[in-house]
């Protein structure tokens, strides 16, 4: 099944319920099952709000003619399965997978209900998909990132700067969408005549320090990857401020 198809199912094929349930009486409730990461959280309410007016806008309202089931694996591996088993008992007509954690063990558990996964970096990588043009199986979804832009931004460096013969890739190696954009970027760098080297990074003092010796020698640039280094709004914070001072000691050489 081809990814523009399948995605119908999850959002054209909900503006075309209403119209096949009026040949019917009484009107079939529909179900949708969702597993996410914690409960509470404020990025997951304001996600899950936009989610509801999205349906609500097709005609499609919670606990009139669709019921939601809500479920939340707080980052924990067993209340994950526990869950993703939950919801696949209910049979529902299609699932909502939020997060990478959340789409392994789903899969595992509904193997032919739609799921439409959210939040997840590398789901070729994961081997969630088959590819995202044709994912096959029961799953697509939309990624984090398309890396390919990578590649983008390296041709960008080099047409506002065409002396530059290196380039510094700022990015988290243990966040799948830093790796994911360095490999585009160094994949498209013999092409363009640009040396990238990665600085892996998890401070803004190591930012500095790191940025720092590679603008010792010159002809060199700067790229800063499009993740959140570390997740948490407090690293974030010290990624950008760090990746700031480390932009002007380049500059000034």
């Amino acid at each position: 099944m081809q990814r523009r198809e399948f995605i119908t199912l999850f959002s054209g094929a909900a503006a075309t319920w209403p119209l096949a349930a009026r040949a019917q009486q009484p009107e079939r409730t529909r179900r949708i099952g969702a597993l996410a990461g914690i409960e509470g959280d404020a990025a997951g309410r304001a996600r899950f709000a936009a989610f509801q007016q999205g349906l609500q806008q097709l005609g499609w309202t919670d606990g009139r003619n669709v019921q939601i089931d809500y479920r939340f694996g707080g980052g924990d591996a067993d209340n994950i399965r526990k869950h993703a088993a939950e919801l696949a008992a209910l049979a529902p007509d299609v699932i909502l997978a939020a997060g990478a954690a959340a789409v392994g063990p789903m899969l595992q558990a509904a193997r032919t209900v739609p799921i439409v996964f959210v939040i997840v970096p590398d789901p070729v990588g994961a081997g969630f998909v088959d590819s995202l043009a044709r994912p096959g199986g029961n799953a697509t979804g939309f990624i984090n990132f398309e890396y390919s832009i990578g590649a983008k931004w390296l041709e960008l460096l080099k047409a506002i700067a065409p002396g530059v013969a290196r380039a510094a890739v700022l990015r988290d190696a243990i966040i799948t969408a830093g790796t994911g954009q360095f490999g585009a970027i160094q994949s498209a760098a013999p092409s363009i005549g640009v040396e990238v080297s990665p600085v892996n990074v998890r401070n803004a003092g190591e930012i500095e320090r790191a940025v720092t010796a590679f603008a010792r020698s010159s002809n060199g640039g700067l790229i800063v990857t499009g993740e959140r280094v570390g997740g948490g709004s407090s690293r974030f914070n010290h990624y950008t401020r760090g990746s700031a001072q480390a932009a002007r000691d380049l500059f000034r050489t």
